[in-house]
């Protein structure tokens, strides 16, 4: 063992039963030494024939092992000053510096993270048959592997296209063509491809006021001019919308349960905002957020079954009723642009590997998706009632709502909703500060959004109740 500066131990230690040659070893144990900081520039190494004798070696290994080093310009011999350390550039150690308090990211990666209690947009795992679903899967990566390498339709794997096809003919009413189902990498990816296609930077485009906040960063980001729309019982307020900003060229809607407030968009509305949409060249994206997995009676048609114009681009995904780790969604393209469409998912966008397209067709084809989400359905409902049961012998009715796979806690007057849900996650919770849905957080109500998916199962009434007294502490200190 040699020493090195202020007695630090450099790691000279040799292995004579390893396979690693010993002048490799001696090389790596120098360099790791200078890279640690172990040996500083400068610093003088024994000679060649001096270290060979203090390791038990021969000459000519030190040696070989000091030409490395010098070639690699870590170590400058001399006859004057003898085998140094060479001078080189400090080390810096880099750091991933965190996001700006209260930027975007800061807000996704607190509202993402996780696995936690009450965390919203991602499906209960006890529930999905996992063990069939890694089966289905394992045999895609084989078929993959197995198969021809060409590069894949950008569209997506026509299998799974077809099933989408006809999924979406008997669950949301949409009468489409296997050609114009666009395979994407979930719904944000849907989205960007959706934008990319239209072009609309420097437009005016309607968004629902609360509202999903992926999607309006997604929308300035593409350069568009936002318009919040508020949002009532009826959905998106559509006469609110003509009278404010009537020159918009896009709308983007949660018709089937509207996210955050979960009320579908009123026949009426509907009706309404497709006659403006069709004599005013505007687009509308429908979200069709969460619609499959309506707890309430039979989900409402979706928007796009009743346009008749090719308006409408439905976005839909399987993060919530599969796994967001499949990373895996689709889009309707109306009949007109299904060529922009695959131009830019071809040069922009393409769709995730075929093997989970092949699993997730594989999956719908033999029954296993259907069944999978009726039961998803009834368990959720169950969730949910718990939920609000527990809530309600503590919480004043008032105070309580239901919007599609959440229950909305109304918190005092003056509580901030996002000190409440940053100090939760300290205690394994995650609900959602309903002021972050919101275009102007500052104004908007505030309330928690507690995710009914991963509500716990077991011990939930002290769940509960250690959130209700979390709540207290945080509005006594507030006020």
């Amino acid at each position: 063992m040699y020493y090195g500066r202020m007695g630090r131990p450099l790691n000279l230690s040799l292995d004579r039963t390893a396979k690693v040659p010993l002048a490799e070893q001696i090389r790596k144990g120098v360099s790791t030494a200078i890279e640690d900081g172990v040996l500083e520039p400068g610093a003088r190494l024994p000679s060649w024939q001096d270290l060979a004798a203090q390791l038990g070696v021969a000459r000519g290994t030190v040696r070989t092992a000091y030409e490395k080093l010098a070639a690699a310009q870590l170590i400058e011999a001399s006859r004057a000053t003898g085998t140094r350390v060479a001078q080189r550039p400090r080390a810096v150690v880099r750091t991933e510096p965190p996001p700006d308090a209260g930027s975007f990211m800061s807000i996704y990666q607190e509202m993402t993270q996780g696995p936690a209690f009450f965390q919203m947009g991602v499906p209960a795992i006890e529930i999905f048959p996992a063990t069939l679903f890694a089966r289905i899967r394992a045999h895609a990566v084989r078929a993959e592997a197995s198969a021809f390498p060409l590069y894949p339709d950008p569209r997506g794997e026509l299998v799974l296209r077809r099933e989408v096809a006809g999924y979406l003919a008997v669950a949301r009413g949409i009468t489409c063509l296997p050609s114009q189902v666009i395979i994407t990498g979930g719904f944000s990816a849907g989205l960007g491809l959706t934008l990319s296609v239209l072009g609309l930077g420097g437009q005016t485009a309607w968004i629902e006021n609360p509202g999903f906040p992926w999607s309006r960063k997604g929308l300035e980001l593409a350069r568009l001019s936002l318009a919040p729309i508020p949002v009532n019982s009826e959905g998106i307020d559509i006469d609110h919308g003509l009278r404010q900003h009537p020159d918009a060229k896009l709308v983007i809607v949660t018709p089937g349960q509207q996210a955050p407030l979960g009320p579908a968009l009123s026949l009426e509305r509907r009706i309404r905002l497709l006659e403006w949409a069709t004599a005013n060249k505007v687009w509308v994206i429908e979200d069709d957020y969460l619609s499959e997995l309506q707890l309430a009676g039979r989900a409402a048609p979706a928007l796009a079954s009743l346009d008749r114009d090719g308006r409408v681009i439905h976005i839909g995904s399987f993060s919530k009723t599969i796994s967001p780790t499949v990373r895996l969604g689709f889009l309707i393209a109306p009949l007109d642009l299904i060529s922009r469409f695959a131009e830019v998912a071809a040069c922009l966008a393409p769709p995730p590997c075929p093997a989970v397209q092949l699993a997730i067709a594989a999956f719908m084809r033999e029954g296993h998706y259907m069944r999978h989400l009726r039961r998803t359905k009834h368990a959720y409902a169950a969730k949910r009632q718990a939920l609000l049961d527990c809530l309600e012998s503590s919480v004043s009715t008032d105070r309580l709502a239901a919007p599609g796979l959440a229950v909305l806690l109304k918190l005092p007057k003056g509580t901030s909703d996002v000190a409440v849900a940053r100090e939760a996650l300290t205690y394994g919770m995650s609900p959602s500060p309903l002021s972050a849905w919101y275009a102007s957080p500052d104004s908007a109500d505030s309330g928690l959004l507690l995710g009914v998916a991963t509500a716990p199962t077991r011990n939930l009434a002290p769940i509960c109740d250690q959130l209700l007294d979390l709540i207290r502490r945080s509005t006594d200190r507030q006020t």
